[in-house]
């Protein structure tokens, strides 16, 4: 089965309150088997437009990432991010 992956682009807005957004992800994250792959750090730009903060989460299945998005637990904690940071968010299919 192939895994599945978040990829998100974040320019958080309040950093502070952006702390209570990880606080509240991280239970879904914990349910539905996240690894973080990659959580902030340095980037270079190579084509397009860029965010200030890159994110891409692995999940044991495409279904897993896709419901831990949806997930109850997700949902409160998206609610915070998407008043705290604007962003762009996919899953994707692993090979």
């Amino acid at each position: 089965m192939a895994k599945g992956y978040w990829i998100a682009r974040v320019d958080i807005r309040d950093p502070e309150r952006y702390k209570d957004y990880v606080a509240a992800a991280k239970p879904a994250f914990e349910k539905y088997g996240a690894t973080f792959l990659a959580r902030g750090g340095q980037f270079h730009r190579l084509e397009g437009a860029v965010r200030t903060r890159n994110v891409v989460i692995e999940f044991p299945s495409l279904q897993a990432a896709i419901d831990c998005y949806n997930s109850p637990e997700y949902q409160i904690a998206a609610a915070i991010r998407q008043e705290v940071a604007d962003a762009e968010m996919v899953v994707v299919e692993g090979v």
